[in-house]
């Protein structure tokens, strides 16, 4: 049995957000293009979902674009490394390459959970 549910949190022409609780761990897909126009709802539905966690677990995988204003959101660059709520995962390529220019990409240690 299949005890994946998923959830849409935001949708718009360019993006969707999704809610995806398996096994009592959820994350937050992200499918489509962050710009200026919906990163702050990006922000928002990041920061509701989050509720009472540590962290919020976010898939990157299907973003085909992303600007500046996004990568501020994902990244919490004003934040030290381990006062980010945000993890990362299944980063693109282009994504983590962005981040590395932006000096905001964050290497864990061994110990720490995977980017």
């Amino acid at each position: 049995m299949n005890d994946l549910e998923e959830r849409l949190l935001y949708q718009d022409g360019q993006l969707s957000i999704t809610l995806r609780v398996a096994a009592g761990a959820p994350a937050v897909a992200l499918a489509g293009e962050i710009d200026v126009t919906n990163s702050p709802a990006l922000a928002s539905t990041l920061s509701d979902s989050r509720g009472g966690s540590t962290y919020i677990d976010v898939d990157t995988g299907e973003l085909t674009f992303i600007d500046l204003s996004g990568l501020r959101v994902l990244a919490l660059p004003a934040l030290p490394p381990d006062q980010r709520w945000i993890r990362l995962h299944n980063v693109t390529p282009h994504v983590r390459r962005l981040l590395r220019m932006m000096g905001w990409f964050y290497a864990p240690r061994p110990y720490d959970a995977p980017l």
